[in-house]
């Protein structure tokens, strides 16, 4: 059951707060028969698909069964680790009524691709027409974006009219999910898609961007890094439940499948995680190297072999495949003012507040936040 696509487990809290009714009557549809679930060890499975038409058309209305979806999702390649509590808030947010688009924020590296692909697998039941992913990762023009959305969707443009007037006229009232991946670069189309979202009505947008589309409509969630471990010298039972730790070893064991850990190993991992500041990309390409060097050799060589070419999967984008080509895709995208800034701010070692990036960068008065 928790692992069907439509399905995750909800505490009747969390059901009545994303259905916007009580706890009670939440229970009371639960015993009636009006909301299908079960119950495994206090947690209620509820299909999502129920939940969200038992929001429009309440208990005293039949339910009908779920539909077959056309959906154009790619598979996750690998595994989503730790990742439940962020995954639960942008399920309940793209679900909440009024909600039309919401942006995975965060840094290169951070995992919003991944986190997106999840949650539109997990709710493209939800939405009657399904769910489509928008790669953007490759196109450096604005003006791409549409025909990007127009061949995701399936719409035939003959060149008789504007193709947004063509994406709006097939959309109609569809109700879908559109996930548009790696917007950062093509930020000028943001209004194309506020402009898609006010004349479509059942059009539902999950967005990723390193930087947020700053529309009207938009809800913002940032993905934050991997909780790292406080201290290294922790046990390492304590250690082996940290989400990192358990990414960096489920990554070398796909790579190494015979890797056996120590209590020190279990250390000295948590020390990489540490240095990688729980970045999952960089846990991931970091890991790549197990079947070559042990955790102790790869915690001292860290810095340069993050550096190099070629020791993430070849299946990763190329601005993924090297920390160091992470980093440079965003400060390539950053305007020479902003790139100027950067480069006066590494010398911090560790955090800085507004007030000694002023400093140390020489800005005037009154212009830090433009």
């Amino acid at each position: 059951m928790s692992g069907a696509p439509d399905t995750w487990p909800l505490s009747a809290h969390d059901a009545a707060r994303i259905a916007g009714v009580s706890e009670r009557t939440i229970r009371r549809a639960i015993a009636r028969g009006g909301l299908p679930a079960t119950k495994h060890a206090g947690v209620y499975f509820i299909y999502i698909y129920y939940l969200v038409r038992y929001r429009s058309r309440g208990v005293d209305h039949d339910i009908p069964a779920p539909r077959p979806v056309l959906s154009a999702l790619p598979s996750l390649p690998a595994s989503l680790i730790g990742r439940a509590e962020e995954c639960a808030a942008a399920r309940g947010l793209v679900l909440r009524n009024g909600v039309r688009l919401v942006t995975l924020t965060g840094p290169g590296g951070v995992g919003k691709t991944s986190l997106a692909l999840q949650i539109a697998t997990e709710i493209a039941g939800v939405f009657h027409d399904g769910a489509f992913f928008v790669d953007l990762s490759a196109v450096r023009d604005a003006r791409l974006v549409l025909p990007g959305i127009a061949q995701a969707i399936g719409v035939r443009h003959t060149g008789q009219r504007a193709l947004e007037e063509t994406i709006v006229t097939f959309l109609g009232a569809r109700e879908l999910l559109l996930v548009l991946d790696n917007c950062e670069q093509v930020i000028e189309a943001a209004p194309q898609i506020a402009a898609l979202i006010a004349a479509c009505p059942a059009l539902h947008i999950l967005a990723t961007s390193r930087i947020p589309l700053r529309l009207r409509s938009e809800y913002r969630l940032v993905v934050e890094p991997l909780p790292v471990p406080t201290s290294a010298l922790q046990p390492a039972d304590v250690l082996a439940q940290s989400d990192a730790i358990r990414l960096f070893l489920e990554r070398a064991r796909a790579v190494y499948p015979a890797l056996a850990t120590t209590d020190r190993d279990l250390q000295t991992i948590a020390s990489i995680c540490q240095r990688l500041d729980g970045l999952p990309l960089a846990i991931e390409l970091a890991a790549a190297w197990s079947e070559l060097l042990t955790p102790q050799e790869l915690l001292a060589q860290l810095s340069d072999r993050m550096r190099r070419p070629g020791g993430g999967p070849r299946d990763l984008p190329d601005r993924q495949r090297t920390v160091w080509e992470t980093i440079a895709w965003s400060y390539d995208l950053l305007a020479t003012a902003e790139q100027d800034l950067f480069r006066h701010l590494a010398v911090f070692v560790d955090r800085f507040d507004l007030d000694a990036a002023i400093a140390i960068a020489g800005l005037p008065s009154g212009t830090a936040l433009e």
